[in-house]
């Protein structure tokens, strides 16, 4: 069966409506030499019915966490979703909303945008927040801009416990900006605040995780504490589940709160989509990427909301742009607001206080030794008599997918695995890691 309905018939009215004769001459101006020149080296065309069948078999190939017990983590969590944001977010003035520059048409969806930020600004102890980035990585890379345009350096500093791929970013961001990068070595999984402070020398920001990559506690206000006497910027990359527990980074002297909210609101999704955050003191605020929901009256001295503090489409005068990514994930970040809602402070500090519960029970049951001596939130890093690529993949034959292999990022660590435990998981689920782990190993 055909999928377009476009006919030759169709093909030449609209040449015709253009004024060109064939769909060669459409293309002519484009030169030969970057054309393909031949046709896709596609598979013949299936009937819609064998097509889903295909469709079918490749996705079943994937292993979700409803198939697989994962204790995978490293930026991405298995936390819960609720129904209800699924629901909400299925609405027809979310789900197909445009950016809503005109607030006499786009009053609800500019409401709730606001309450994500105001959720954001209470959560990070911040003042002000955008209406979501893209992700946990590209909050960052726009963090070193605005602390490069708010202190005229030209030097960040990245904890190497921060998420890898989120230094991979602020890297190549910084060949753009100009940046010198510097990163400070981790000290049996955390950061030394004296190391830190001496590459913070005439440094922009200094950018630092909690808990870091390696799921340990880092001792944030003294790191914090360290770049503020450099004269940079403390930059903190955090978890939001965390913040119901933790200190706050505005807090602990902060200038700007940034992370990836995948963990509130958003499933795994295959790594993405998802949103970040990004939120910071009141000074930093003409400087902020993305767009800026504000509370005012309208002409009856109503409470309205509008789009604040930027002209709309600053995003294309390049280097003059506060962010040069013209797209954020204001549809996931709504998720996170709904999931934070249905929560309440309450229930999300009794969700950490069930990660930290889950990772106790797991450093005593699971009997090997830690990588790291150290606090810590969700996660532990535990040393494995064989290397942990190979232990993975026998405990995966084995319906368990039991962590991360640090040695992907790190030298020195191919034994080192790291284990995730969110609310999702039980003692039970940590019992049958620790079986299928005996196994392997």
């Amino acid at each position: 069966m055909s999928y377009l309905s476009l006919t030759d018939a169709d093909r030449e009215e609209m040449l015709a409506a253009i004024g060109v004769s064939s769909v060669e001459e459409l293309f002519e101006q484009i030169p030969p030499d970057v054309r393909l020149g031949r046709d896709l080296d596609l598979p013949p065309a299936l009937p819609e019915l064998e097509l889903v069948r295909h469709l079918t078999e490749l996705a079943e190939r994937n292993a979700h966490t409803g198939v697989e017990l994962s204790f995978l983590g490293a930026g991405i969590y298995d936390h819960y979703v609720p129904a209800v944001v699924d629901v909400l977010l299925s609405r027809g003035e979310f789900l197909t909303a445009y950016t809503p520059y005109q607030p006499e048409m786009s009053q609800g969806v500019l409401q709730a945008i606001f309450e994500y930020q105001t959720m954001i600004c209470e959560l990070t102890g911040m003042d002000v927040s955008n209406a979501s980035g893209y992700d946990g990585s590209t909050v960052a890379a726009d963090a070193c801009f605005v602390a490069k345009h708010t202190s005229d350096r030209a030097k960040v500093v990245l904890a190497e416990t921060l998420n890898p791929q989120v230094r991979q970013v602020v890297k190549t961001y910084a060949r753009g900006f100009d940046l010198e990068v510097v990163e400070v070595p981790h000290r049996g999984g955390t950061i030394d605040p004296e190391e830190l402070a001496a590459a913070s020398s005439d440094a922009a920001a200094v950018i630092f995780q909690q808990p870091n990559f390696f799921g340990c506690l880092e001792s944030a206000p003294d790191l914090a504490a360290a770049a503020a006497e450099s004269g940079a910027h403390p930059i903190a990359h955090v978890d939001l589940v965390s913040l119901g527990l933790l200190e706050a980074p505005g807090a602990y002297g902060c200038a700007i709160a940034i992370g990836e909210g995948q963990s509130v609101g958003c499933p795994p999704l295959y790594g993405g989509p998802h949103y970040g955050f990004f939120a910071a003191r009141q000074e930093f605020t003409r400087r902020m990427p993305g767009r800026i929901v504000g509370e005012t009256v309208d002409l009856d001295g109503q409470r309205a909301f509008v789009l604040t503090l930027q002209t709309r489409e600053q995003h294309i005068r390049r280097e003059k742009a506060t962010s040069n990514i013209t797209t954020n994930q204001t549809l996931l970040a709504l998720a996170g607001s709904v999931t934070l809602t249905w929560l309440g402070p309450q229930g999300l500090r009794e969700v950490g206080e069930t990660c930290v519960a889950l990772t106790a029970y797991a450093k005593e049951r699971l009997d090997l030794p830690l990588a790291f001596e150290r606090p810590t939130f969700k996660e532990v890093a535990v040393r494995l008599p064989r290397p942990a690529r190979d232990v993975i993949r026998d405990a995966r034959g084995r319906g368990v997918h039991p962590g991360y292999a640090l040695g992907r990022d790190y030298p020195g660590m191919d034994d080192v695995l790291l284990v995730a435990l969110t609310e999702k998981r039980t003692p039970a689920d940590v019992d049958r890691l620790a079986e299928v782990l005996e196994e392997v190993c």
